[in-house]
Parts: structure tokens; sequence; C-alpha cells
């Protein structure tokens, strides 16, 4: 049995013991959630089943992968919301397959992520907590496979900001910014990162009616800054089409047919906003 799956054997059974908890505190929902992610079909990097809970999930063979893309999920995403942040890896895998075999798709759950109608969406401060873990998180993974491989983090809604925080210490071929709200820096350049950086949004995502400003309230900065698809930003803008704030990875979309380009490379081809 190889390192990962022995990693994956392991994780699978945390799961079941965390399903087997939640049901015994009479969480079923919970349970149900934590007993699904235990099945042998799911790769498990890691599973952490404690408060909102936390998973990295591989789709596709890691180990040969010439491609892999990271999706970094935005608010109100938890173990009790996984299984629609699973179905995107899931269409994006499936895209992905299409054209480029040699690929894989990790989601990673990896920090608490803010409630959408919070005060926590409106700051840095999930996302400076999560950026020291989404580093370690890609060191690991270069351990894995290696400097070959190409890695996109794909970045949705305040995973943007999360990304942007820990960009600069992230050895990643690409960066894309997803229905973002702003990244907490002005410019793409101010993100010191040797990615390209890429910027999304579809023509129904409630995210562009967001203020894009940046105040010190009370001591605490409120709001991200610039619009990342506005030029000054200087990112590459990508067609993203007319979907709303949770469509970019739908079967079909515009959108998920230039994520896979950019995942695999072929920048030429990507229709650009």
């Amino acid at each position: 049995m190889s390192t990962l799956d022995r990693a994956y054997a392991a994780n699978r059974e945390n799961a079941a013991e965390a399903s087997r908890m939640a049901s015994a505190h009479g969480d079923t929902h919970r349970a149900t959630a934590d007993r699904a992610l235990a099945a042998p079909t799911h790769h498990l990097l890691h599973f952490d089943g404690r408060g909102e809970g936390q998973a990295t999930e591989v789709f596709g063979d890691l180990a040969h992968a010439d491609h892999i893309a990271v999706l970094v999920p935005g608010s109100d995403t938890s173990l009790d919301t996984y299984a629609r942040f699973r179905a995107d890896a899931t269409a994006l895998h499936g895209e992905l397959n299409r054209t480029a075999p040699r690929t894989a798709v990790i989601t990673w759950l990896g920090y608490k992520t803010p409630d959408t109608i919070s005060t926590t969406v409106t700051t840095t401060g999930r996302a400076d907590q999560a950026a020291p873990h989404l580093q370690q998180f890609i060191r690991q993974l270069r351990g894995i496979v290696g400097p070959t491989p190409t890695v996109s983090l794909l970045c949705h809604s305040y995973g943007s900001v999360v990304c942007a925080r820990a960009a600069s210490h992230l050895d990643a071929t690409d960066l894309v910014l997803l229905g973002s709200p702003g990244t907490g820096e002005d410019t793409a350049a101010a993100l010191h990162t040797r990615a390209r950086v890429w910027a999304g949004r579809g023509s129904d995502d409630w995210v562009a009616e967001v203020p894009h400003i940046k105040t010190d309230l009370f001591g605490t900065t409120v709001g991200f800054g610039s619009d990342p698809m506005s030029p000054s930003f200087g990112a590459s803008r990508f067609a993203a089409g007319d979907g709303g704030h949770s469509d970019y990875f739908d079967p079909g979309s515009v959108a998920l047919t230039n994520l896979a380009r950019i995942v695999v490379g072929k920048t030429s081809e990507v229709t650009h906003a």
C-alpha cells in the first residue's frame, strides 16, 4: 500500500469514527455527512470532525497527475455543506478528464469559513488565520508530487481573500479569483506571487454589488479594496458567462470550460471578459 493509500484509509476511518460520535450525540445531519466521507470511494488527505469540520479530498490519481487544481472555498462551507463543495470538484474533474486525463482536483476545506451574514465576512481575520495553513498544505502537496506538476488555486468568494493572504509563499502556477469581493490589495502585483493571477465573475453574481472599499473602523480594516475585475487591478480577466455566485462549476458553463483550460495550461484558448 502506498503512502497516499495509507493516508486515505486512515482518514476514512477518522470520518467513520466522527460519524459514530455525531450519531451518539444525536446529530444525525453531521453523522450522515461524515459517514458519506468514510465511503471507500473518498480519498481524504485530511479529515477533522471537530466543530465546523475540515476535509481535504483528492479526485483523480494525485501521484501521477501533470496538472492539479486546488479549490479554496468561501463563506458558509463546512462539513455540513460539504456535498455542495464536493460537487464543484467533481464537475471540474469531469471537465478536465475530457481533454487531459492526468489531472487531479483537491477540495481544501482547511479553515473555518465565515458566515455569509456576519461581520467576519467583511474583514481579513479568518483569511489571516487560514493563510499559513494553506501555505503549509501546498508545501506538503509539493512534497508528495514534486516540483513538476502545475498547481492552480481556484479561490471562490471569501476564499480569494485567503489565497491573496497566502499568495507570496505559495508554489503555484496559477491563482484564480472567482466571484471575488476583493483581495485586500489594490493590484495583482501587490500579491507578490510568481503565479499568473486570473479573475472571473458571472454577470449574475451578486458580489459585483459589493462596495470595493477598504476602511479602518475602530482599529479593524473592513472591506477588501479594489475590484479584481477592474483593469487597474491587473489580473487576466476570463469570461465566466452569465451565472450567479455559486455557478462557476456548472457543467457545460463558459466558466467551467475556461477554468479547465487554465488548469491544464491552455491559456491561449481561454476566452477573455
